[in-house]
């Protein structure tokens, strides 16, 4: 073969490995473009009372009507806009309608408006929020996760009449109608307050609006727009111009009820309502475990052209659309069962329809099986721009519960329609839709718009999950509810909203499912709450006493608010033993078990007894200081290693006497090798002195017990300014206790083998210096306040023998550590021990106005060690410690919650405005930031100035920076008002005068004043200057060290 000839067959070969590369490529992109998209939540809010879609199957269901009587809540004058006969200008001769009663009803703390933005913004926003809300909750998303991504927002409107009847706005409202009554800003507001990156549209298309949106996000998912979409559509009447119109033209059923396809079909009748549908490709729903609803196959729209009239409908136009949905579903119209018919009870519009629906569907049918055709309207009129949405959750629930509901108020069908011209049905009564082997059930879903835009969606349902594989093993034990929620109050509704949900067939019966959906499924708000039990009944009773309003100072219930404020973890001294302590932790957790298991290995080594034998069953007196030490040790590594798996982080340590080596050891200045060498040999030379000494406890201060010392005593430990241990000979121990007890202070003579630290430690500190210059010493990784020093421990000290030998000797200063953990930032302490000793002597050491600090022991003498320890995880969590909460939720199984507890008030300008200012976040863009050049050399030249002060010196600096910046936002967007509050680290900036634009105004300025980048949506996740100058700290520090 010549040389030209192999460059021709490798040619060739390279054009064949790029046709098959094209071919599959195609394929793909193929197969994208028809991938089923995945219904994966759903929220609603409808006439009845209807606000979930349990609620509307109830009432689809029970062949419900909703119709009621017109609002009473908008300013509408009712009794003059009502007249018996039509033809009377400016009146209805309709007096029942689908009304959202209370549709003014709105959270607007939730979201971060004040109480002026709420009453300017037009309540169709303001549900549109609070669905997205439910229907991501629903899907079992946290709401938080999806900030940032790329989810897409659909929204379907057509009224724009909000406040159009209102003569005097109230002061400081007009501001906010102009983008609260802007249709883009129906979806351009959800983008912005849920950070939301994907597609963002509103469209009107009237009546077929929300079906509109469920076709466009659908096409955007295939295409890679987006990778969550959010559908839907909301019709709220803020005048009754609608009624009038409708009136003039006599097109509205005199009693209000819409009789679809019906014989006695007399017209239609306005509805209000709103729906959302959260959507995703089918095979990321599968693939991130969210629940799959039912399947969106194909959609289509069209418009009717020119046709007989611009709102007439278009029988030809109505086939079209259905046969281009078809089409991009790959089905035949008999694969199709039922329909959810646009079916408004108009004598032209319903005969138009169901001829279009016979000329498609049908056609060719199997005998037996004709195509069933209802309507939603029939129980709640005609939801216009809502209409779609609710016909396709309504669909989607019949799929589910198998069972098609009946049509109302349908006596006959039309004569106006042939139906022997095909095998069409209408549901007079409820059928059931049991799912078929091999067949999956699939329906269609019309909305025709007024204005000639046509939309047809197919659905078909979901099949079944794989079943669930062999359990993966999970550790037996408790199980912690997590709840929470914005404010105290609603975080008491959350409880309710859960207590009553555990009643109903939705709940699961495992608690452990529900722990998982708690934790993980919702967002972590301020106000939090977490419960621990052994069963149902158990944390039901703990949910109640939430409800109610009770302490929860019962065993195994958390209560408590974020806190700003850093963790530090205290490590138990001698004293707090007791025979089975971390036995019950043994046997329910793995990593404890395997952590002590190390521990035990390493110090057995050195021990006369197996050490798990004497800690867990009495093999051997646990008292005996040679055992206590090690036990102590042990326990208080496997206790921190387990809280180290459940995410906990602690930004420094200390340890009481012996606890500080335990602390020293987890911070990494040893190996467990030589930590438990030390800590064996401490026990050891400490048991080996002779008996004698004694220690007292004693209600005094150090100054006070400082002159009666002599060379034979000494300050063994202050716990606290008036509790003092003094260590030493038997006598003049004795001696100074009953000095004090005459004074009339308590005293209590500790029971102890020896006198530590106090003189008679002496004979054995030059062995122990020999065993702590054998070993190899590292850095901390954390830091480690010093119970010798008090202050933080250098490497160097904690690298020095000198350092142990006199910690083995001197006072635990204990108290005085605690305060400089205090002023270190330090607003929480967990207890590594068996015992709640520290816990109790910490609050002591702080001054007594200081209440910002909580200590958590991780066990209980009193209670059974596996509740205390995650019933301490869960205290952690309520002052906002960040928990991994997937390190005890492992093989959870999917379960549904109730959504959150909106906390609302009615927002309404034709009623009772409320302008009283609250809370308000930014909303527009911000002003041009400096150039990159300045910024940079901003942030270099705070950081040098940070760089010179502590930790807490470094906040204190900040958080005057923020307030001093935020007290001339305040007061430049607000010239003519006077603020009586001055600003400090916890003023609540919508508490104290912000708004919108002096919420830009000052992230804007602290861009200029700290060079960093910051989001528009700053004051909203940092709601105070103390908590934006964490934020700052740790951003600075993070910026530096890139």
């Amino acid at each position: 073969m010549t040389v030209s000839d192999e460059r021709l067959v490798e040619a060739l070969r390279a054009s064949v490995t790029e046709n098959e590369r094209l071919r599959r490529e195609n394929e793909r992109i193929n197969a994208a473009t028809r991938e089923p998209v995945a219904i994966v939540g759903m929220a609603c809010r409808l006439p009845g009372g209807v606000s979930s879609p349990e609620q509307l199957w109830d009432l689809v269901d029970g062949g419900h009507d909703a119709v009621t009587s017109l609002p009473t809540d908008r300013g509408w004058d009712l009794d003059g806009l009502y007249h018996p006969e039509p033809g009377h200008p400016g009146t209805t001769y309709v007096k029942e309608a689908g009304v959202l009663h209370g549709a003014g009803a709105f959270d607007a703390g939730f979201f971060g408006l004040s109480e002026r933005e709420a009453l300017g913004t037009d309540p169709q926003q303001r549900i549109l929020l609070e669905l997205v809300w439910e229907a991501l909750e629903r899907a079992g998303i946290d709401p938080h996760t999806v900030r940032g991504s790329d989810t897409g927002v659909f929204a379907g409107l057509m009224y724009h009449d909000y406040a159009s009847g209102v003569r005097k706005l109230p002061d400081g409202v007009e501001a906010f109608l102009g983008l609260g009554r802007s249709g883009s800003v129906l979806s351009g507001r959800v983008s912005y307050l849920y950070d939301l990156t994907g597609p963002s549209v509103t469209v009107d298309t009237a009546c077929s609006s929300s079906l509109v949106t469920l076709h466009l996000a659908v096409k955007a998912l295939r295409g890679g727009e987006c990778s969550l979409a959010l559908a839907g559509g909301l019709a709220v009447m803020a005048t009754p111009d609608a009624y009038v119109g409708f009136a003039a033209q006599r097109a509205l059923a005199p009693d209000g009820r819409i009789k679809a396809f019906s014989s006695s079909a007399d017209g239609t009748n306005w509805a209000e309502g709103a729906g959302v549908l959260l959507l995703e490709r089918l095979s990321d729903a599968r693939r991130n475990n969210h629940p799959v609803l039912a399947v969106v196959r194909g959609s289509a729209v069209n418009q009717d052209g020119a046709s007989n009239g611009l709102t007439a409908p278009n029988g030809p136009s109505q086939e079209r659309v259905i046969r281009a949905a078809l089409a991009n579903a790959g089905l035949t119209p008999a694969d199709v069962d039922m329909v959810e018919g646009h079916g408004t009870g108009t004598v032209l519009g319903d005969p138009i329809e169901a001829q279009a629906l016979l000329a498609t569907y049908g056609q060719n049918r199997p005998e037996g099986r004709p195509l069933w055709l209802g309507s939603l309207k029939s129980n709640i009129g005609h939801a216009q721009a809502a209409a779609g949405v609710a016909g396709v959750i309504k669909t989607v629930l019949a799929l589910r519960n198998e069972q098609l509901p009946k049509t109302l108020h349908v006596q006959e069908p039309t004569p106006k329609v042939d139906w022997s011209a095909g095998a069409v049905e209408l549901l007079t009564e409820a059928r059931p839709w049991p799912r078929e082997e091999g067949r999956p059930r699939r329906a269609g879903v019309s909305s025709f718009g007024i204005s000639g835009t046509n939309a047809h969606v197919l659905l078909e349902e979901a099949a079944p999950e794989p079943a669930d594989g062999p359990a993966s093993p999970r550790a037996a034990g408790p199980v912690a509810w997590a709840l929470s929620a914005k404010s105290a109050d609603a975080l008491r509704a959350q409880a309710a909203r859960l207590d009553a949900f555990l009643d109903t067939a939705e709940a699961p019966a495992d608690p452990y499912d529900l722990g998982h959906a708690l934790a993980l499924t919702r967002t972590a708000f301020d106000e939090r709450a977490v419960l621990v039990g052994d069963d149902t009944a158990t944390l039901r009773a703990k949910v109640r006493a939430l409800a109610e309003g009770g302490t929860l100072s019962l065993p195994g219930a958390a209560r408590g608010s974020r806190t700003k404020g850093r963790l530090a973890v205290l490590f138990t001294g001698q004293g707090a033993q007791r025979v089975g302590m971390g036995r019950e932790l043994y046997k329910t957790y793995p990593v404890f078990a395997e952590a002590f298991d190390a521990v035990a290995a390493e110090l057995d080594r050195h021990l006369p007894a197996p050490l798990k034998g004497v800690v867990f069953d009495g093999e051997g007196d646990l008292d005996r200081t040679e055992f206590t030490q090690p036990a102590l040790f042990a326990i208080e590594v496997a206790l921190y290693r387990l809280y180290e798996s459940w995410g906990v982080r602690p930004h420094a340590l200390a340890g009481h006497s012996i606890g500080e080596l335990t602390a020293a050891h987890v911070a990494g200045v040893w190996s467990l090798a030589d930590a438990a060498r030390l800590v064996a040999a401490r026990g050891r030379l400490m048991q080996g002195l002779p008996a004698g000494g004694a220690m007292i406890a004693l209600q005094a201060t150090e100054d006070e017990v400082l002159p009666l010392l002599t060379d034979g005593i000494g300050i063994a430990a202050v716990n606290g300014p008036r509790s003092v241990v003094v260590s030493g000979a038997a006598a003049e121990t004795a001696a100074i206790g009953a000095h004090f007890a005459e004074l009339g202070r308590r005293t209590k003579k500790l029971t102890v083998s020896h006198a530590f630290h106090s003189p008679l430690m002496d004979p054995i500190l030059e062995e122990f210096r020999q065993v702590a210059a054998q070993l190899s010493y590292n850095e901390p990784r954390i830091p480690v306040i010093s119970t010798l020093t008090a202050a933080p421990a250098t490497p160097q000290e904690l690298a020095s023998c000198d350092y142990w030998v006199q910690h083995a000797r001197g006072t635990v200063r204990f108290a005085d550590a605690v305060r400089t953990l205090r002023a270190q930032g330090v607003a929480t302490f967990l207890e590594s021990g068996p015992a709640a000793v520290l816990s109790a002597l910490g609050p002591g050491c702080l001054d007594a106005g200081d209440d910002g600090a909580v200590f958590l022991p991780a066990l209980r003498v009193d209670a059974p060690d596996a509740p205390s320890a995650l019933t301490a995880l869960g205290g952690l969590h309520t002052r906002g410690v960040p928990i991994d909460w997937t390190a005890l939720y492992t093989t959870a199984r999917r379960v549904d919650l109730p959504t959150y507890a909106f906390q609302r008030r009615d927002y309404w300008l034709e009623a009772n405005a409320v302008t009283t200012e609250t809370i308000s976040i930014p909303e527009t863009g911000t002003a041009t930031d400096p150039g990159a050049d300045a910024l940079e050399a901003t942030r270099h030249a705070l950081v040098a100035r940070l760089a010179a002060l502590s930790a807490p010196e470094q906040i204190a600096h900040l958080v005057d920076l923020v307030a001093a910046q935020a007290e001339t936002a305040r007061t430049e967007q607000n010239p003519d008002e006077t603020f009586d509050d001055e600003l400090d680290g916890d003023s609540p900036f919508f508490e104290v005068g912000f708004n919108s634009l002096s919420a830009v105004e000052l992230r804007n300025r602290l861009v200029e004043a700290t060079g960093l980048t910051l989001s528009p949506m700053l004051l909203f996740d940092y709601p105070t200057p103390a908590y934006v100058a964490e934020f700052l700290q740790e951003q600075l520090a993070a910026e530096e060290g890139a």
